[in-house]
């Protein structure tokens, strides 16, 4: 049974960083500012308070619900948008559709029913992924326009992310779909497969897809954001699309389950229906025997760890540091550098 909301009054005290002072308390916060706009020191607010009474570790903060006393004057919504994201709940709010219109989809002589070309597809397993993954193609590929879907499984807010936002500035990705549930991307998608067949039409040669920031866990086989992936895996393998997973791996991760092969990749292509191409590095050799069993396709990727220590890119997992847990990093970065040479 669902728990109701944990809303609570408040008043912004610092905007960088973000303080909200609740019932005398001074505590950090964070605000979805395409949903809800500015907010300044003085202003009257309601936030959400239930991760941080939680001690959730990567959701730590309240989040602002509402501003009171500027975001209640509202603005009407821009263009043609006609379709709801977050629908039937307080933050509904309009977008406008990435996926290709029904027309010349199905007059499209050219493309085969089902499939949206041959763009290359890496699924991620969790957002500590995409930094070191887009790295290592701008390494490997320099030139190759890589772009990001993010789907449920972590943050949904696209906004969220300062990943994303350093890498596009970087000219390391070339794009940014938000995929329902999540949203605020530079372009929205209602389903995963809608947005991947979108990213034909944005003139990407590769498409990373995997979920924002924060990744749900529960302690449980099955109810956990790592099973986005196979939702992913399964909508590019349904457009045609080569199809490869990132696994997560890790030397350091304090719970068993999470070292080696994490139980969530091995979950994940336990369940998948069809194979799929997975990267390893080249000095984890010894994890190629979790495969045994599978039908899936193991390729080795070098692993530029040294390099990206170096590139001021988030180089942090869990709170250790990339020295600490060189397998987590080292997987992301030979998924990357299979991934350039499948985009050329």
């Amino acid at each position: 049974m669902a728990g109701r909301l944990q809303l609570r009054r408040g008043t912004v005290v610092s905007t960088q960083p973000l303080l909200v002072e609740v019932a005398g308390e001074r505590r950090p916060a964070w605000v979805d500012e395409v949903l809800l706009g500015e907010v300044r020191e003085g202003d009257e607010v309601v936030v959400n308070v239930a991760a941080l009474d939680l001690g959730l570790g990567s959701g730590g903060f309240d989040v602002v619900h509402v501003n009171l006393t500027r975001g209640l004057d509202g603005g009407g919504a821009e263009g043609d948008a006609h379709v709801m994201k977050l629908n039937y709940t307080s933050l509904q709010h309009p977008a406008q559709p990435a996926e290709r219109p029904i027309p010349r989809f199905l007059s499209d002589p050219e493309r085969p029913k089902g499939t949206a070309g041959s763009t290359p597809v890496l699924v991620l397993p969790l957002h500590g992924h995409l930094a070191p993954v887009a790295w290592a193609v701008a390494q490997a590929a320099p030139g190759l326009r890589v772009g990001y879907v993010q789907t449920g499984g972590g943050a949904l807010p696209g906004s969220l992310s300062r990943d994303v936002a350093e890498l596009r500035e970087r000219g390391l990705l070339a794009g940014h779909i938000t995929a329902a549930p999540t949203y605020g991307g530079e372009h929205e998608a209602l389903s995963v497969v809608g947005a991947l067949d979108a990213a034909s039409d944005l003139d990407w040669n590769a498409v990373l897809v995997g979920p924002g920031p924060g990744i749900i866990g529960s302690d449980t086989a099955y109810g956990h954001g790592g099973m986005a992936a196979l939702d992913s895996a399964h909508a590019a393998l349904s457009l045609s699309l080569p199809t490869a997973i990132s696994p997560r791996l890790s030397s350091a991760d304090p719970r068993e389950r999470h070292c080696g092969l994490s139980h969530h990749t091995r979950t994940v292509l336990d369940l998948l229906l069809a194979p799929v191409d997975v990267a390893l590095p080249e000095g984890a050799r010894e994890i190629a025997s979790a495969f045994d069993a599978t039908e899936h396709r193991l390729h080795f990727a070098a692993a530029d760890l040294e390099g990206y220590a170096g590139s001021g890119l988030p180089r942090r997992t869990m709170g250790r540091d990339l020295e600490q847990d060189p397998l987590f990093f080292a997987a992301p970065l030979a998924a990357g550098t299979f991934l350039a040479g499948r985009g050329l």
